[in-house]
């Protein structure tokens, strides 16, 4: 089986999980966070919205530089909307399906480097990225993002089992 057959499950599942997150989010205020050092709540959201995007430039490219030396680094994404966000995370989800679909075991096992100013942060296997600094990362975001709404009384969706609020899926 093909490494990218046998990514796409996981893959479809998480973002699933993570469509039932974002489409929790209050409307009322994006400016709001748990704590003054915490991404307020637009920003998280828009955050979640465009990880699964860094999916195709991860495979098409072999580094990506967050500051490149004489351009302005690039702007993250703030939730205008709840559908505002729908909308970027569905399209960034459908573009990184399919380039994960359309990777081959070699392009995946070649190395990937993460840059930021010209100097080097880290390299992996383009593999290891999409696992670690697209999924995990994500799934790490959409914790917080749980914790804003129930921070905010907002019911948490079940994910993996049930959650406080709700039975099984």
């Amino acid at each position: 089986m093909a490494i990218s057959q046998a990514l796409l499950p996981e893959f479809d599942h998480e973002m699933s999980n993570t469509r039932k997150t974002l489409e929790r989010i209050p409307e009322n205020d994006f400016r709001w966070k748990p704590h003054p050092k915490s991404m307020p709540l637009g920003r998280l959201a828009g955050h979640v919205a465009e990880m699964p995007g860094w999916a195709v430039p991860t495979i098409a490219q072999d580094s990506l530089d967050l500051a490149p030396p004489g351009s302005p680094p690039p702007q993250g994404t703030v939730a205008q909307s709840r559908q505002h966000v729908l909308s970027l995370f569905d399209k960034n989800v459908a573009d990184a399906r399919a380039a994960i679909a359309g990777a081959s075991d070699e392009q995946l096992m070649k190395p990937w480097s993460l840059l930021v100013g010209g100097r080097t942060i880290f390299t992996m296997s383009k593999i290891a990225v999409l696992r670690s600094m697209i999924m995990n990362h994500t799934i790490h975001h959409r914790a917080q993002l749980g914790v804003y709404l129930r921070l905010n009384n907002i019911p948490v969706p079940a994910l993996y089992g049930p959650s406080a609020d709700e039975g099984l899926m």
